[in-house]
């Protein structure tokens, strides 16, 4: 497979499970597509042209030839300097097929610059909750600069710089792995309907990147509620870039949701959903991750099967899903 082959299906994996809808996606390229066209010859070196294809700014191929071969990946949620070290030095001493990509989940160069630019997909699902859609990108607009902000000083080119360095492809999938655990989850749970919060979280123990959690003493937890307490309409809250607006949960309770499933929450969003009384359980970060981008590795790679080294909180289960939702075989390579 081609490095630019896998970087499209990979996005492609990402839209299908895009929450959205491909309508909206269609015109976010088609409104893409537009900007360049207008964009004066002079700026046009400037304009990030994924944009024409990919619509998730935290999802890019950051270095690399896309017309090269790539039969073994390195794998990790987090890719720093010690994971790329591992990769040159493998490929200095493998016998066997080298490393042709590097690959991490959460962003890095201009793909963490522009991170804020995915949190416009947080007011669509909000809006799909219950919440109205111009309270909801109001609330996520405040948000969202805060987060551009808080971005501009960070030096995120460390870990590219060395990428080129070493002449290692590399690339981070994030928005476009969310959308496959959002999708997964939000799916299941229309499928079994779990009664209480404990049935919920049964449902999440028994998926293998959890499992895998329990045993590391992560488990999903419930932070707000009681095993007993009802489920009730559920949110499932993992795409979209980071973490939302604060004010948002009463408006999610108005709009009739009981229970937020998360990756992850900080206190004073926790705080603020338990004084709207809503339920949250926390599946856990990396477990989702983890879930996530198998899930989108599956899609991938659905006619031409990779090899993996997995690093970084990353292991590889295969599934093969039924209609029916968590049901299925899985294997690690």
């Amino acid at each position: 497979m081609k490095i630019g082959e896998f970087y499209r299906n990979a996005v492609a994996a990402g839209i299908a499970a895009d929450l959205r809808g491909m309508k909206e996606i269609e015109g976010l390229l088609a409104e893409a597509a537009k900007e360049f066209k207008e964009t004066k010859d002079a700026e046009k070196k400037y304009f990030d042209q994924d944009r024409l294809f990919n619509p998730y700014a935290d999802s890019r191929l950051l270095c690399g030839d896309p017309e090269a071969d790539v039969r073994r990946i390195l794998v990790g949620i987090d890719i720093d300097g010690g994971e790329l070290h591992l990769a040159h030095t493998l490929n200095k001493d493998a016998a066997g097929p080298k490393i042709g990509l590097v690959l991490g989940h959460h962003p890095m160069g201009p793909a963490l610059y522009q991170m804020f630019d995915v949190m416009h997909i947080q007011a669509r699902l909000l809006a799909l909750h219950g919440v109205t859609i111009g309270v909801a990108e109001q609330l996520m607009d405040r948000r969202i600069d805060e987060v551009e902000r808080r971005l501009l000083p960070a030096n995120a080119t460390r870990t590219t710089d060395l990428a080129r360095a070493l002449d290692l492809p590399l690339m981070c999938l994030h928005t476009a792995a969310d959308n496959c655990v959002t999708k997964y989850l939000t799916d299941l749970f229309a499928v079994e309907k779990p009664a209480k919060l404990k049935d919920l979280v049964k449902l999440l123990r028994d998926i293998p990147e959890y499992e895998k959690s329990i045993r590391l003493q992560a488990p999903p937890k419930i932070i707000s509620g009681k095993d007993s307490g009802s489920c009730g309409r559920i949110f499932v809250d993992m795409t979209g870039g980071t973490e939302g607006a604060k004010d948002i949960f009463d408006r999610l309770a108005s709009g009739g949701v009981s229970t937020i499933v998360g990756m992850h929450m900080s206190e004073e969003h926790l705080t603020s959903a338990k004084r709207a009384g809503l339920n949250v359980v926390i599946a856990g970060h990396i477990a989702s991750d983890v879930l996530g981008l198998n899930l989108l590795l599956d899609q991938v790679e659905k006619d031409k099967r990779l090899d993996y080294v997995c690093l970084s909180g990353f292991e590889r289960f295969r599934r093969g899903f039924s209609s029916a939702g968590n049901s299925g075989s899985y294997s690690r390579p």
